[in-house]
């Protein structure tokens, strides 16, 4: 048996500062609650409450942080189901929004849960509650009080596809020896790229390159019938998109598409941001009043630009658009998921700003994605073998996934162990 590392002085610190947790966490989850950042109802989970039935069996328990990585879980999840029929899956995350799109593409024997707030008495019910038989952290986010707990548990953890650019880096020095002593208690760390595993190395991670867990997921779902809807509307229109969106990618793909309808007059450009509510400023970007979809409204003929402002509608985006721009590769937000829209046909188009998916877009980089930093290489882009580069962008994207069957087998084995 492994003697769990003694604590270092850095979360001794910390695991004392979070018993102040629960005196500020009412008050604050309750603002956040009245502002709509909080399930009307689950928000208990985060102080341990109201949890959800333990399914019969083992258990994995996965954190993913927001949205973007939950839903690469999926492929992850998809894939240990598969060699292990007998594994149910709790996944946690901390956002409404990760847990309302995630609910509605999530896979079987799967059930979802916020992860709790790092106080004592939060992470001690749900492990206790829970009882997991593996704890894997995807990406970027540890919770050092429940890192410390689950080892003393003695549950097995696993950081897979971790990502961390130079900022994240310089990030983590400040607190090297905290994150030295939970990178410890990891039986298996694993990189999204050679960067990443230096990085994670230097803070004293034993990390190997495993790659991006993003398309190993299966393509994003929509409402059938809200597809046919919206192919009928647009017909043989050119359609591409912007997605998903900030300022800066809208106000490029806005320009660029005055470009592109100099030559092609009924182009329609779909804007689906990343935050819907920010809905009445891009109305006010648009050259006209755009139909919206939280209105129920398609594109009419005469209509250039289509809102998509609802979330967990990129599926039904992605089928109908022959491009998209990668929002977020314009602007500080250094980029989105670029294989949600690889996997359903699309060609991919990226600004200049990718650092958060640097090994994802050097991954399409082979034919698989078109980079572009203005509205004129845009409009050039689009004017392009656009179904050329999807076709490649899609066959990249099915060899990348199957790159997770290694990580898998790994993870499998320390379920295993844990029962041997």
């Amino acid at each position: 048996m492994t003697t769990m590392p003694k604590a270092s002085l850095a979360l001794r610190a910390y695991l004392a500062a979070s018993h102040l947790i629960p005196l500020v966490a009412g008050p604050v989850l309750a603002r956040r609650r009245k502002r709509g950042k909080e399930h009307p109802t689950r928000w208990v989970e985060k102080q341990g409450r109201g949890l959800a039935a333990r399914p019969a069996g083992r258990l994995v328990w996965i954190n993913a942080v927001g949205l973007g990585e939950i839903l690469s879980l999926r492929g992850l999840i998809a894939r240990m189901a598969a060699a292990a029929p007998d594994l149910h899956f709790l996944v946690t995350s901390t956002t409404a929004a990760s847990a309302r799109v995630f609910g509605a593409q999530m896979p079987p024997r799967t059930i979802h849960q916020f992860l709790p707030l790092d106080a004592p008495t939060y992470r001690q019910q749900f492990l206790h509650h829970f009882r997991p038989d593996l704890c894997i952290w995807a990406e970027q986010d540890l919770w050092p009080g429940l890192v410390h707990d689950a080892d003393r548990r003695g549950i097995a953890q696993a950081m897979v596809a971790a990502r961390m650019n130079a900022d994240s880096f310089a990030r983590h020095g400040k607190a090297a020896g905290l994150y030295r002593d939970l990178y410890a208690r990891m039986a298996l760390v694993t990189a999204q790229d050679a960067g990443s595993a230096a990085h994670l190395t230097q803070l004293g991670a034993t990390a190997r390159v495993s790659g991006s867990l993003k398309p190993a997921a299966p393509p994003l779902d929509c409402d059938p019938s809200a597809l046919r809807d919206l192919q009928a509307a647009v017909g043989t229109r050119f359609v591409w998109a912007t997605a998903p969106s900030h300022p800066a990618d809208e106000a490029a793909a806005l320009a660029a598409h005055n470009l592109l309808r100099a030559q092609i007059p009924d182009a329609l450009l779909i804007i689906a941001p990343r935050h819907p509510d920010r809905r009445d400023a891009i109305v006010a970007a648009c050259p006209a009043p755009p139909p919206m979809k939280s209105q129920a409204a398609l594109p009419g003929p005469a209509d250039p630009v289509w809102l998509c402002d609802t979330l967990g509608d990129l599926g039904l985006v992605y089928r109908v658009a022959r491009a998209v721009l990668i929002g977020g590769t314009f602007d500080a937000t250094e980029g989105h998921n670029p294989w949600e829209a690889a996997q359903l046909g699309c060609a991919v188009l990226h600004g200049p700003n990718v650092d958060n998916f640097t090994a994802d877009f050097a991954a399409l980089g082979a034919g698989g994605a078109i980079a572009v930093h203005d509205p004129a290489t845009i409009a050039r882009a689009l004017h392009g073998d656009l179904a050329t580069v999807a076709g490649k962008a899609k066959a990249i994207a099915q060899d990348a996934g199957d790159a997770t069957d290694l990580l898998v087998r790994d993870l499998l084995a320390l379920v295993k162990a844990r029962h041997d």
